[in-house]
C-alpha cells in the first residue's frame, strides 16, 4: 500500500503548542461507524459509551530520556544529543544520536562529572547503543538529574521545553518509568473526568507499554511493507487479561485509549480474540486490512501525515471515512498532535460470539 495514500494537507495553525487547560475540557471527535461526525467535548466520553464497556490505559511514566553529552577522544571533544528510546538491560539503551556521523564505535561520552557512556553498537539512521557507567537505580537517578523532557519534534522546533512540559507531558496515572515519549490519548483525563466514568459504570483497565522515540519517526518507505517499526516493551497480566476478556464475554467493548494500549492488546490477543497474558517486545504495525482482534474501538489524538499512527487509524475505520473526519477535524478547529484535541473512533459492532465459535 502505497504511503502517500495517507496524506493530506494541514495547515501548521493546527499544531498544538500546549495542551488545552483544563484538559478534559479539549474537543473530542465522536467518529462512528457510518453517518455524519459530532463535535463534542472530552467531558461528553461517559455519555458516548456503554455501562460496563472497558477504557484501557497506558500507565507508562515518561522520563527525561533528551541528553546532551560530549564525544571524547584524546585532547577532541564533540557535543552530541541522544534520544533514548529503549532500555536493553540495567545498564544499556538504545538511542537516536545527532549528529549521528560524529559517533563512532567505541567512543565515551560524557553527560556529566562522573556519569558517562560507551558507543558499544551503531546502526542505521543515526541509531546507537549506550552502555553507562552505572546501572540500575542509579542510572535511572543519573538520567533525571541530566535528561530533559523529550518533547515531540514538531513541537521542540517551535518552542523550548520549559518547567510546564515536565507535569503536562504526563498523565495524570503515570506508574511505571521508561516511557520516552507520552501516550498522549490519556493526557485528556482527569481526577473530575474519572469520578463521571466511575458513576456510568465504565471500567478503566491498565496495561504498561514504554513508548519509545520511534513513534515520531517519518516513513520514509514509498510502500508500507517495507517499513519496519521499533520494537516497545509491553506487559499484560494474567490477572489483566482475565478481566478483559470478562468484558467481552459478557457483550461489552474494550475502548483502548491511545494507540499504545492498542498497539499492546492485539499484540496479546489469539486469532480467537481472547487476551493472553503479555510480557516483552512489539513491533506490530497495523494498516488497513488488518483483523482487529482485542479492541472495539479507540479514544486518540489526531496524527501526522502518512504517519503510522494515521495508517493505523484507516485500519479501524477505513481510509477514506478518516480522510474525511480529519478534513472536518481541520475545517472545525481541532488541534493536531500530542498536545491537541481528541477523537472516539467506534467501528461497527463485531458479532464476538460467531467469531469465538
Amino acid at each position: 500500500m502505497r504511503v502517500d495514500s495517507f496524506d493530506f494537507h494541514l495547515p501548521q495553525d493546527r499544531i498544538a503548542l500546549r495542551p488545552h487547560n483544563p484538559r478534559d475540557e479539549a474537543k473530542l471527535l465522536f467518529v462512528p461507524s457510518a453517518g455524519g461526525f459530532e463535535d463534542k467535548s472530552v467531558l461528553n466520553l461517559p455519555d458516548l459509551l456503554e455501562p460496563g464497556d472497558a477504557l484501557v490505559f497506558n500507565d507508562t511514566k515518561v522520563i527525561p530520556a533528551e541528553l546532551n553529552g560530549d564525544r571524547v577522544r584524546g585532547d577532541i571533544r564533540a557535543n552530541i544529543h541522544f534520544n533514548l528510546h529503549k532500555r536493553e538491560d540495567l545498564a544499556t539503551w538504545r538511542a537516536f544520536a545527532r549528529p549521528a556521523k560524529k559517533v563512532q564505535l567505541g567512543d565515551r561520552i560524557e553527560f556529566s562529572e562522573g556519569f558517562s557512556a560507551e558507543i558499544c553498537e551503531k546502526g542505521d539512521a543515526g541509531e546507537v547503543c549506550l552502555r553507562f557507567n552505572c546501572d540500575g537505580p542509579a542510572l535511572d537517578q543519573a538520567i533525571a538529574s541530566v535528561g530533559h523532557i523529550p518533547l515531540p519534534p514538531y513541537i521542540a522546533s517551535k518552542r523550548a521545553e520549559d518547567e510546564k512540559d515536565k507535569t503536562d507531558y504526563q498523565t495524570i496515572y503515570a506508574q511505571r518509568k521508561g516511557a520516552v515519549a507520552a501516550p498522549t490519548a490519556g493526557l485528556h483525563f482527569t481526577d473530575r473526568l474519572f469520578a463521571m466514568l466511575d458513576e456510568k459504570k465504565i471500567e478503566r483497565h491498565f496495561v504498561t507499554l514504554h513508548v519509545g522515540a520511534g513513534t515520531f519517526l517519518p516513513v520514509k518507505a514509498e510502500d508500507t511493507d517495507d517499513h519496519k517499526m521499533h520494537s516497545e516493551w509491553g506487559e499484560i497480566t494474567p490477572e489483566l487479561a482475565e478481566k478483559l476478556n470478562a468484558v467481552h464475554a459478557r457483550g461489552n467493548r474494550i475502548i483502548a485509549v491511545g494507540t499504545t494500549s492498542l498497539r499492546l492488546l492485539e499484540s496479546a490477543a489469539g486469532e480467537d480474540g481472547q487476551i493472553k497474558p503479555f510480557c516483552g517486545d512489539t513491533d506490530i504495525f497495523i494498516t488497513p486490512g488488518y483483523n482487529f482482534r482485542a479492541i472495539d474501538g479507540l479514544m486518540t489524538n489526531f496524527h501526522l501525515p502518512k504517519s503510522t499512527l494515521f495508517m493505523l487509524v484507516s485500519a479501524i475505520m477505513g481510509r477514506d471515512r478518516m480522510q474525511a473526519a480529519y478534513a472536518h477535524a481541520i475545517k472545525h478547529g481541532y488541534r493536531f498532535y500530542s498536545y491537541g484535541d481528541s477523537s472516539l473512533l467506534l467501528p461497527e459492532r463485531q458479532n464476538r460470539a460467531s467469531r469465538e465459535s
